[in-house]
């Protein structure tokens, strides 16, 4: 149960001064900088750099995928080091996402050399087999689902996925925890898996020193950062920027920052033409680095309209660079409104057209900074590397 939380994340724990150096396996089907799979590969590599400087021996076991048809440009021969106690093993992807029988191959040995193994995804090639593996070799186990087991109305291959969950039930390591990044997640996760232990610790986000805001000319500008998916409900937004296109005193521009699928990417560029947005809306494709910071910097409100998300980094990433969001009730975020640093509304046309004119004649800087400082609160890198750590911690002594 999650209110099981406070004693599967806090309780039998190993204080900082005391702690040993604890040998952790990554086990994910795709690994940075396959960027093309979103915001979990971002937040997978950080916290595996987190662990490593936290004084944790951090090996990833992966694939070379980069999307269905293309791989990462990587050495797949060995084991390469990138970072001070960070390894990673690259395996050779054959087919669909991460079919890979080289990492069948090394998933023993590594598994016999993790005290603790940390697997991301569900519905891909290396869940079952090393599900499997663990519960024979007995060890300690933390599953990432990373939103996989949230549904919406656009969900696709449903009935398989449901046969693909009861072959998980089956073959569940007794020591195993599943690891959620909100209260949203936890439920819809449980109801897949209601008899599993589950922890709730939120992604980290990377805050920057100082933040610069460079002022407007008097246009409201909206940003929009992420994949390009169906999910994302970038349709519903480009419906609302219809809707107050009409109103002459509203000045405004939207900015679409990320990539995806090219059908979909070329739908959403459809629309824009046939909805009569071209002046006021812009694709800019994927930002990264220096041009994702120079993005938020430039802009006064992040709208984040998905119809599903399982933590919205997206989210986050405004906020530390001092930006108020809107997010839509698909995300996690309503404390949005509670810290007073944006709005949580239902992710429908006519509730973002109000929720945009709502937020436009209030004072977005200072809303900027209540989230900013938030962040640095709660969800600062380091602050949840710990939390991990004591997790990690905890599945071991309740194992002994």
């Amino acid at each position: 149960m999650v209110a099981a939380l406070g004693l599967i994340c806090f309780g039998k724990v190993v204080r900082s001064e005391q702690r040993q150096t604890l040998k952790v396996l990554q086990i994910t089907p795709s690994f940075y900088p396959a960027r093309v799979y979103g915001g979990p590969i971002e937040s997978v590599y950080q916290l595996c750099c987190h662990l490593s400087r936290e004084g944790c021996e951090v090996r990833v076991l992966t694939t070379d995928a980069n999307g269905l048809s293309a791989v990462l440009n990587v050495v797949k021969g060995r084991e390469i080091e990138i970072g001070e106690g960070l390894r990673v093993r690259y395996c050779r992807r054959l087919i669909r996402h991460s079919v890979s029988p080289t990492l069948l191959r090394f998933l023993p040995s590594y598994l016999k050399w993790a005290d603790v193994v940390h697997l991301t995804a569900v519905y891909s090639f290396p869940t079952i087999p090393t599900l499997l593996a663990c519960k024979i070799l007995d060890k300690p186990v933390i599953w990432s689902p990373r939103g996989a087991l949230q549904r919406w109305k656009g969900s696709t291959r449903v009935q398989i996925k449901s046969v693909w969950e009861s072959v998980c039930r089956i073959i569940i390591p007794q020591k195993l925890v599943l690891h959620v990044t909100s209260q949203e997640e936890a439920g819809e996760s449980l109801e897949k898996f209601p008899k599993l232990k589950t922890c709730i610790i939120p992604n980290g986000v990377t805050i920057p020193v100082e933040v610069t805001h460079h002022i407007s000319n008097g246009s409201l500008r909206l940003l929009y950062l992420g994949r390009l998916h169906p999910i994302k409900g970038i349709e519903n937004l480009l419906e609302a920027c219809k809707i107050f296109s009409s109103d002459p005193e509203m000045v405004w521009s939207l900015t679409i920052a990320g990539a995806g699928d090219p059908i979909y990417s070329e739908h959403i560029r459809i629309k824009i033409k046939e909805w009569a947005l071209s002046e006021n809306v812009k694709m800019i494709g994927e930002v990264k680095g220096d041009s994702k910071q120079k993005v938020f910097e430039n802009m006064d409100v992040v709208i984040v309209p998905s119809y599903a998300e399982n933590f919205g980094m997206v989210v986050a990433e405004a906020l530390a660079h001092g930006v108020p969001v809107i997010a839509s009730k698909g995300t996690p975020w309503k404390r949005l409104e509670e810290i007073g640093c944006g709005f949580w509304v239902d992710n429908d046309p006519r509730s973002l057209v109000e929720a945009i004119e709502r937020i436009s004649k209030l004072p977005l800087r200072d809303m900027g900074q209540r989230g900013r400082e938030w962040i640095e609160r709660e969800f600062d890198w380091p602050i949840v590397t710990e939390k991990m750590i004591r997790l990690y911690q905890s599945l071991m002594v309740d194992s002994q």
